[in-house]
């Protein structure tokens, strides 16, 4: 697909146990990411990437979201273990992660949870789709894409 285009909405529970809609963050920018579970390798380095990165994307005016099937319990406790400071949603049923297209296969033909992140507008638009994640140094680029983004919206 071509961005920008409509993020699908979606409502589900986080760590705090309260339920969290895109449409909350609407007027903001959102980088939504799916990663395949709490406490794995790749997953734990994506996540503290991110972590180490949130403050510049705070001041860009961006909200971190991540999605896995985990459920609140282990989201909670990933985010204890690496001192998360973001939202982690659970979407036991992979609904959202189907609707998102972050369900496939995987490596030796195993279907899973694939590595996305979208960048999301405050129009709610999905403007920038990462596919493959390289865990490490992930933060900063997301970063760099989303101030190109904004220079590019003016």
């Amino acid at each position: 697909m071509n961005v920008p285009f409509p993020a699908p909405d979606f409502s589900l529970q986080a760590t705090d146990k309260t339920t969290v809609s895109l449409s909350n963050y609407f007027g903001k920018w959102v980088v939504l990411y799916f990663y395949p579970k709490d406490n794995t390798p790749g997953c734990t380095a994506q996540a503290c990437s991110l972590r180490d990165s949130r403050d510049e994307l705070t001041k860009l005016g961006a909200q971190v979201i991540g999605v896995s099937k985990d459920d609140i319990a282990a989201h909670e406790a990933f985010k204890q273990k690496y001192n998360l400071n973001f939202t982690l949603l659970s979407d036991k049923e992979g609904e959202v992660i189907r609707a998102y297209g972050a369900w496939g296969k995987k490596q030796f033909g195993r279907e899973g949870i694939l590595r996305k992140t979208f960048i999301i507008n405050p129009k709610g638009q999905i403007v920038k789709v990462f596919s493959k994640a390289i865990p490490l140094g992930y933060g900063e680029k997301v970063v760099e894409a989303l101030k190109e983004l904004q220079a590019a919206q003016g």
